[in-house]
């Protein structure tokens, strides 16, 4: 079964062909992957709170969260070497689709005074990143059973080759962008 997202790409691929004057099909630029980055404070890296922090990552991405453990000791931060310091999720393919879809249509809308994400979240590379202050905003979550609410970082990746072919691609993909 096709998503949305894809459903949408399908049909927008006409408009970005002609409005940026595409030779070939594979210039198109396209979703390559989507990237769900969490940090935490060293202080905070208790067993049981790592746990709750990877099964909640785990079930808003549909994929297993990785632990990422600090390279270094930095004394200043108490912070020692591989010591967990957060956790992430790269979704590429289907599920990276089911994702879009349920950011754009279910999370971004329950954010409170949501009006719309900053277009100057693209980088030089053309690929768009944002933050939720609470990810309580994906219906994932259980709201009962909350030990700490924590953020988390969104990176979408594309293959355009600037700013305005990526940003025309996500607003074609119904992101909300202002």
């Amino acid at each position: 079964m096709q998503t949305l997202t894809e459903k949408l790409y399908k049909e927008s691929v006409s408009d970005l062909k002609m409005k940026f004057s595409y030779s070939n099909e594979l210039e198109i630029p396209r979703l390559k992957m989507i990237s769900l980055n969490v940090g935490i404070k060293a202080a905070d890296s208790d067993n049981k709170f790592l746990s709750y922090l990877s099964t909640q990552v785990s079930n808003i991405a549909g994929q297993k969260a990785v632990l990422t453990k600090s390279r270094k000791a930095i004394s200043t931060f108490k912070l020692r070497k591989d010591l967990p310091i957060g956790c992430r999720v790269t979704l590429r393919g289907k599920k990276m689709y089911q994702f879009f879809d349920k950011l754009v249509n279910i999370a971004l809308p329950r954010v409170r005074d949501f009006r719309g994400l900053s277009s100057k979240g693209f980088n030089q590379s053309g690929h768009y990143s944002f933050g939720f202050k609470e990810h309580n905003a994906f219906l994932e979550v259980d709201l009962d059973n909350i030990l700490k609410v924590f953020g988390m970082n969104v990176t979408i990746v594309t293959t355009a080759k600037t700013k305005e072919e990526s940003l025309y691609l996500l607003k074609k993909l119904n992101l909300p962008i202002k």
